[in-house]
């Protein structure tokens, strides 16, 4: 026997963080191969035209052509990428729980004292419906992606499963994200260059909320990635200065959407746990 008290014991396990018991974890991501090859990354005045031109039709307003949000894109080009391997979909919140079982990280979560210091435009209480409650991913949302994870919860997640399968596992380049959402040949969206919000999780036509991962097939890439527009921003492993992050693909907060171009981009503190950024991971060759 110990000498460890009953009531520490049940404190202990109150407090711990772990997975729901119920949920089957499956904890490694499934894999899509993307060969080397020549691919067109980035866009040219006339999609970045297109881009300004559905936000305007979707909201009724000129902010983002006022504000220049897609004159930083890369300039259309033809660039050789190496092969690697991509995840399908966005890491859930039930893999992730498998990683919070086994490390006791930190589970998603945001005070509101932080999540105002953020500066954000949606409200505190827009947060809640993500919590992590003692580790315990949030009820129904087990296939939903994780979100409320900065860029360094997301790397010591990949961290963990390069351990546990002897691989290792990074998050993406920009670059190879844009290969395996858009293909070789420079379309706009996965599906191609017309906008389609029947075939993405947006404003459009979404539930203003994620939603499980993989369910618009009809808007995979050509490569068969899942939700590479819409859904979630995702981190890169790219920096953009002062601790800043490239993320890609928009979101389900957005519409129009030209933010959900492939080639689209902005950046995002490293630190940021925000309800619209998930992640997914890449196996270099």
């Amino acid at each position: 026997m110990t000498n460890i008290s009953a009531t520490l014991i049940i404190a202990l396990i109150a407090y711990a963080p772990i997975a729901n018991a119920d949920d089957k974890i499956d904890e490694i991501p499934k894999l899509l191969q993307i060969p080397a090859g020549e691919f067109i990354q980035g866009s040219d005045k006339t999609e970045r035209e297109y881009g300004y031109r559905l936000d305007e039709k979707s909201y009724g307003h000129n902010r983002t052509r006022v504000g220049g949000w897609y004159e930083n894109e890369i300039p259309r080009r033809t660039i050789f990428e190496p092969s690697f391997s991509i995840t399908e979909n966005l890491v859930t919140n039930n893999q992730y729980a498998a990683f919070i079982r086994e490390t006791a990280h930190v589970a998603p979560y945001v005070t509101a004292e932080t999540w105002h210091s953020y500066g954000l435009v949606h409200p505190f209480e827009r947060t809640q419906r993500f919590f992590w409650e003692k580790g315990s991913l949030p009820a129904g949302r087990k296939d939903h992606p994780v979100v409320l994870i900065s860029q360094t919860d997301a790397k010591a997640y990949a961290n963990w499963l390069s351990k546990r399968t002897g691989n290792q596992w990074l998050l993406p380049t920009e670059r190879q994200w844009e290969k395996a959402a858009r293909g070789v040949d420079g379309r706009y969206f996965p599906w191609g260059n017309g906008f389609d919000a029947m075939k993405l999780n947006s404003h459009d036509a979404g539930p203003f909320d994620t939603t499980p991962v993989g369910g618009f097939p009809n808007g995979k890439s050509p490569y068969g990635m899942m939700d590479a527009a819409g859904q979630v921003f995702e981190w890169t492993r790219n920096v953009a200065g002062n601790d800043r992050v490239i993320v890609k693909g928009g979101s389900w907060d957005d519409k129009g959407c030209g933010v959900c171009r492939a080639a689209a981009r902005h950046s995002r503190p490293a630190a940021l746990k925000h309800i619209l950024i998930g992640f997914r991971l890449v196996r270099e060759d």
